[in-house]
């Protein structure tokens, strides 16, 4: 359908999606077959939607406008990163995994900047006897309860901790901490 605006020109008038409604004004001459060919482009730029299976959740699959695929959901299952040297620091692919820290020597974990966001989340666990120490990159900020708030350490053996992004290159470390 379209409209005529004062210079008697024919304009189109269109949802969100770019489907042309009629206005209010507007006579409707084969309703129905206007009111299918709708329903057809609303069907066209959904079908996305239709779908999926059990444990499966909608996700964006690109920038593009009502572009959606069914993705298993990840947040079911937890990932490992097992690290066994001395010194580490966190790495994009870390987040949202269980960092486990095995060593018999003093570790230390270093938090970097301009890697995180707020929101993102690290967990780990120093599963050797070998003392984890975060340090803080330059540029980082860290807050804790530990004895040295900005350098917290895990209390034990098995202590654990997450790591959360506050505010771009701020972090505080909260857990089991010394």
């Amino acid at each position: 359908m379209a409209r005529r605006d004062r210079s008697n020109q024919l304009m189109a008038t269109t949802t969100n999606f770019g489907w042309e409604t009629p206005d209010d004004t507007d006579l409707v001459k084969d309703g129905a077959l206007a009111m299918r060919t709708l329903g057809n482009s609303i069907d066209t730029s959904f079908v996305d939607l239709k779908g999926g299976t059990t444990g499966q959740v909608l996700a964006k699959a690109s920038n593009t406008d009502l572009d959606f695929t069914w993705t298993e959901q990840d947040d079911t299952t937890l990932s490992f990163n097992a690290q066994t040297g001395t010194t580490y620091t966190f790495v994009a692919a870390d987040l949202g995994k269980w960092v486990t820290a095995s060593n018999g020597s003093a570790i230390t974990v270093t938090v970097p900047p301009s890697v995180f966001a707020a929101g993102n989340v690290i967990h780990l666990q120093q599963i050797g006897v070998g003392q984890v120490t975060f340090s803080q990159g330059s540029g980082v900020t860290i807050t804790s309860t530990g004895a040295t708030s900005s350098a917290p350490k895990l209390r034990a053996q098995y202590s654990a901790c997450t790591i959360l992004c506050t505010a771009s290159n701020t972090f505080t470390i909260v857990g089991d901490l010394a």
